[in-house]
C-alpha cells in the first residue's frame, strides 16, 4: 500500500512539473538567484535571436537572470498552436515565471515587444520590478505618419518619382489596416531606418561576432501569421497606448524608456512624449543609434539597466 502510494505522489510529482512547463522556444542565462529579466522580442513575425546572440550573456554576466523565448506562433515557436492575442502572450509570460520559480522579474519590450509589456503591466503589475521599452511604440498610427513624412522627404531629395508615387498611394489607404502598417514599414526597411549611418565600433565588433553565432540563421527570419494573427485579434495597429502607460506611472510603476536618435520609426516628438509621461530622468536617446539599442549602444543599454537594478542585487 505505502509503495502505490508512493507511485500516486510521483505521478502527481511529474504531472505537476509537466504543466509547469513551456513548450516555447527558450534559453537561460545566468544564476536563477540573481533579479530576473525576461525579453520580449518585436515582430509580430519575430525572434529572440538577435537579443540573444548578442546581449543576453552580457547582461547576465552582470549579475542577472536572463530569459529569452520566441513569441507562441512565431520563430522557433511558429509550430506551436496560436492564437495571437495578448491574453495568450501574457499567460506564457506566467508560465515561463512559474516554471523558473520567479514571483517578480523586469520586462525588456523591444519594438512590439514593448507594447505587449505594458500590457503585461496593466494586468499583473505586482509581478513587475521595472519596465524597460526600447525602440517600443506606445501609438502604431503616430509611428507610421512618422515613416511616411520622413520617407517623402528622402523621396524628395532624391528626386525618387517612383517611390513617391507608390508614397501618394500608401497616404490614400485605410491607415488603420494592415496592409497599410507593413507598407510603411517597408519604407522603413528601404530607407534604413532600422540601422546607424556610422555605427560605433563597439556595435561593428558585436555584429561581426554575431555573425558566427549559431542563431544566425534566424536573424532575418520573420512569419506571416504574428502580423496576420495579432492584427485580426487585437488590431494592434490601432493601439495608443500613452493612457496606459499614464496610469502604470501613476500608480508607481517605474518605467524606462532607451530609444536611439537614428532610429527612423520615431520623431523627436514621440519620443519627448513618452519623456513627459514617464520622467525626463527615466528616457535615454541616445546618438549613433537607430531600433536595436542593446546592439548599437550595448555599453550605455547595459549601464542603465545594472544602474536602475543594482538595488535588487543581493
Amino acid at each position: 500500500m505505502l509503495k502505490s502510494f508512493l507511485s500516486l505522489i510521483a505521478i502527481c510529482f511529474l504531472q505537476s512539473i509537466a504543466f509547469t512547463q513551456v513548450d516555447l522556444y527558450h534559453q537561460t542565462f545566468g544564476d536563477s538567484s540573481h533579479p530576473a529579466l525576461i525579453y520580449l522580442h518585436g515582430g509580430p513575425g519575430y525572434n529572440c535571436s538577435t537579443f540573444e546572440a548578442s546581449t543576453a550573456q552580457t547582461l547576465a554576466d552582470r549579475g542577472f537572470f536572463v530569459i529569452v523565448y520566441d513569441r507562441r506562433g512565431e520563430g522557433r515557436s511558429s509550430t506551436l498552436a496560436a492564437n495571437y492575442s495578448f491574453e495568450e502572450s501574457i499567460a506564457d509570460i506566467n508560465a515561463l515565471m512559474k516554471q523558473f520559480k520567479i514571483t517578480k522579474a523586469s520586462l525588456i519590450g523591444h519594438s512590439f515587444g514593448g507594447m505587449l509589456a505594458i500590457k503585461y503591466a496593466q494586468k499583473f503589475p505586482e509581478n513587475i520590478e521595472e519596465l524597460f521599452l526600447i525602440g517600443a511604440p506606445i501609438s502604431l498610427q503616430k509611428t507610421f505618419k512618422n515613416i511616411i513624412s520622413k520617407s517623402k522627404e528622402i523621396y524628395t531629395a532624391k528626386a525618387d518619382s517612383t517611390s513617391m508615387m507608390y508614397i501618394n498611394m500608401l497616404e490614400k489607404m485605410d491607415s488603420t489596416s494592415l496592409m497599410y502598417g507593413s507598407y510603411s514599414f517597408m519604407h522603413a526597411m528601404q530607407n534604413g531606418f532600422y540601422s546607424p549611418k556610422k555605427p560605433t565600433e563597439e556595435a561593428i565588433q558585436i555584429m561581426q561576432k554575431m555573425a558566427t553565432h549559431p542563431q544566425a540563421i534566424h536573424f532575418s527570419k520573420m512569419t506571416t501569421e504574428g502580423p496576420t494573427g495579432f492584427y485580426q485579434t487585437e488590431k494592434y495597429t490601432t493601439l495608443d497606448l500613452m493612457p496606459e502607460v499614464q496610469q502604470l506611472v501613476k500608480n508607481g510603476l517605474k518605467i524606462t524608456g532607451m530609444y536611439g536618435e537614428e532610429d527612423g520609426l520615431y520623431s523627436v516628438d514621440q519620443v519627448f512624449e513618452l519623456q513627459d509621461v514617464i520622467g525626463k530622468d527615466n528616457i535615454f536617446y541616445f546618438s549613433r543609434c537607430s531600433h536595436s539599442v542593446f546592439i548599437d549602444q550595448q555599453s550605455s543599454f547595459l549601464e542603465v539597466i545594472t544602474t536602475n537594478l543594482n538595488h535588487l542585487k543581493k
